[in-house]
């Protein structure tokens, strides 16, 4: 990931000292659309990622969108096309319709099916796709026909007519990919969790109290808070029908190790997880596994990786339904002016993360 770009408002920074230059010297594509900048001896205006010659920087000036460059009388670099949809925004708008195409095909699409819709070879469109959401075309592929599988569960008067209607001619199949996306039986699911075990403790870090629980999958939520009560009944509701399992010595230690990795978040947690959520929420919530302990990203950026530079506002929605704090790092996501905000466990908590893995 490339550096995170803030524009500070309220005049120019000293030269050297503005960090729009240094996306310029590093050729920052996330910088792009954000800023452009013009060339007083040339003429012209360019994206910050573009690859022509680097200018002087005493001969460089900054501008928020091209049609301000252009009034003040440069016109678009023949390289970058600045004032043209850029290659990312335009593999950007294919994977979005690729991803339609699937979510709507009644059968898994091919690589090659994909492929030909988006005019590209299967390899370049596979890696292509991956770069942006975070999956591949098949993951992809699978996490919508999970979601077919939770509809058709929840909308079916049984689990064979759901079956049908999520497109599965077969019993093994159906219930092989159900129990991996839905952590339990498709009976069980429909029962609200019924009977399934999860193992919780509540336990004390530096950040206040934390709730660690877990499936037979891996862990399935890490949760925040003031109040070990309420981190109890918000439990419950996410598993309403489920047993309940305080743990033992045992657990006690496994939860050792959890509060141990929130603590230190740049050692990774090497435990299983047990991530349930919709397609667009298992995309998002990759591309946050991806964020390097001690970096940022914008709700943008996000957006952009999955291939879905519009979906902003439930990218947060996103961020704001996981479970799995600090697993899943949705503390590492700021505004785009670089601000903390909509953290489910407070903006102060998020803070101490942030600061604390810059430390590391």
């Amino acid at each position: 990931m490339g550096p995170v770009v803030t524009i500070k408002q309220g005049g120019a920074l000293p030269i050297g000292e503005d960090p729009r230059w240094a996306a310029i010297v590093v050729r920052d594509h996330q910088a792009d659309g954000i800023f452009y900048y013009s060339v007083r001896t040339t003429g012209v205006y360019c994206r910050p990622s573009c690859a022509a010659r680097r200018p002087r920087r005493q001969n460089v000036g900054f501008h928020a969108t091209c049609a301000d460059a252009e009034r003040a009388g440069f016109r678009p670099c023949k390289r970058c096309k600045p004032d043209q949809a850029s290659l990312i925004e335009q593999h950007a708008t294919t994977v979005a319709e690729v991803c339609r195409m699937i979510e709507h095909a009644e059968h898994m699409p091919t690589l090659d099916e994909l492929a030909h819709h988006a005019d590209m070879s299967p390899h370049h469109f596979h890696r292509v796709f991956k770069s942006l959401t975070g999956l591949t075309p098949r993951s992809y592929a699978v996490a919508q026909r999970a979601k077919r599988v939770r509809q058709e569960l929840e909308r079916s008067h049984t689990v064979t007519e759901a079956m049908y209607d999520a497109g599965f001619n077969s019993n093994g199949r159906f219930y092989e990919t159900s129990n991996a996306v839905l952590g339990m039986t498709p009976l069980q699911y429909r029962a609200g969790g019924a009977r399934t075990g999860i193992w919780f403790a509540v336990g004390e870090c530096s950040l206040g109290s934390i709730l660690v629980a877990k499936s037979e999958r891996g862990v399935c939520a890490i949760l925040l808070g003031d109040d070990p009560d309420a981190l109890t009944r918000d439990l419950q509701n996410r598993f309403p029908r489920a047993n309940l399992i305080g743990g033992d010595a045992t657990f006690e230690r496994f939860v050792s190790t959890v509060v141990g990795f929130v603590e230190a978040p740049g050692r990774g947690l090497n435990l299983p997880l047990d991530v349930r959520g919709t397609a667009f929420q298992q995309r998002v919530w990759q591309a946050l596994r991806k964020i390097p302990a001690g970096s940022t990203a914008t709700y943008g950026d996000i957006a952009n990786r999955i291939g879905l530079p519009k979906s902003v506002r439930a990218v947060g929605q996103a961020c704001g339904a996981n479970a799995l704090a600090v697993a899943i790092p949705c503390h590492r996501v700021v505004r785009r002016d670089g601000a903390l905000s909509g953290y489910r466990w407070g903006v102060e908590r998020k803070r101490a993360l942030l600061e604390r893995e810059a430390k590391q």
